[in-house]
């Protein structure tokens, strides 16, 4: 229903929350996951249920990630905040180093063996996402997660193949790349998002970025999903409207690649300009939707375009103002 809420509501595509591809993957013992049978069944429910009620023929791709040292945290609606204790339902988490996030528990040292195994984690888990029927799939490589840790020269401190120079450490973000697409089929897009800026001295940066999102591209990304942030505690985010549209406009400008653009993306006017002033290619809301899960139809209406509704809900059409 939450999902497919959204379908009603005229969104062209929906991602799913962040699907983990392993257990020890998961951001907390409550989240999502795609690495089972009856989790994969479990999700053809509902990209079935997407498929038939949206309002535009709406498309349903699921978001797959691994937490990396950010993994068996609380809920964001626990009481309790931080790391989960093994007795409590929480494991030992994974990352390029030893070094913890902002008072989490310390990570287990990923070795060359964890990290093929998660490599190959993220194509089991693309190919159960195409059995269970979704329309595309997105690796997730932003916010601070396994792959974005790799990627940071904030985080990532290894002196072997997988860390040191920009190349090495993109080289966990490419693999996984190279895998999902290889597991999916050629027509099926593939999304990639990142985080364009660290927001602290000495991490990524937006022209590393570009450079990342050639390389995917390259490989075949079909459309690069660009956020912020994530990877340290002491980040500094100006977070104004619209904040990150200007990276998702280098990223596609520089990179040549189609790119998403999101982040305090919140009215009808706003969206349309980033995206008819070719800022980016496409614009994702998050927050916006929670809020208003049928943010789309009312877009079109005060934006002048007609698109159909679900006929449970044709008597709400407007008439007379939304």
């Amino acid at each position: 229903m939450h999902l497919g809420s959204f379908a009603a509501g005229g969104a062209a595509l929906i991602l799913t929350e962040a699907a983990a591809v392993n257990a020890s993957g998961r951001i907390s013992p409550l989240d999502a996951g795609f690495y089972s049978d009856d989790q994969a069944a479990a999700w053809e429910r509902i990209v079935a249920f997407v498929h038939r009620h949206g309002a535009v023929d709406a498309k349903i791709g699921v978001q797959l990630a691994h937490a990396g040292r950010k993994g068996s945290t609380y809920w964001p609606f626990s009481d309790r905040s931080g790391s989960v204790p093994e007795n409590d339902g929480g494991w030992v988490t994974v990352g390029p180093g030893s070094e913890s996030f902002d008072g989490y528990a310390s990570p287990r040292v990923m070795s060359e063996e964890d990290i093929q195994d998660v490599v190959a984690d993220f194509a089991s888990a693309a190919k159960r996402a195409v059995d269970a029927g979704f329309d595309t799939v997105e690796i997730h490589g932003a916010h601070g997660y396994l792959l974005h840790q790799f990627q940071s020269p904030l985080i990532n401190t290894r002196t072997d193949a997988w860390g040191g120079s920009e190349e090495g450490r993109n080289r966990l973000m490419l693999a996984v790349v190279d895998a999902v697409r290889e597991a999916i089929p050629d027509s099926m897009p593939l999304l990639l998002r990142i985080s364009a800026s660290d927001w602290a001295d000495g991490g990524v940066d937006v022209d590393a970025s570009v450079r990342l999102a050639r390389a995917a591209a390259e490989r075949g990304v079909d459309l690069v999903d660009v956020s912020s942030g994530g990877a340290v505690a002491h980040q500094q985010i100006r977070a104004v409207p619209g904040y990150q549209a200007g990276f998702a406009q280098q990223v596609k400008n520089d990179a040549g690649v189609l790119t998403g653009a999101v982040g305090l993306l919140t009215s009808p006017t706003q969206a349309e300009d980033i995206v008819a002033n070719g800022r980016a290619d496409a614009v994702f809301m998050a927050r916006a939707a929670l809020r208003d899960p049928h943010w789309w139809l009312r877009a079109a209406y005060e934006l002048g375009h007609d698109i159909p509704w679900v006929p449970q809900y044709q008597r709400a059409v407007p008439r007379h103002g939304f």
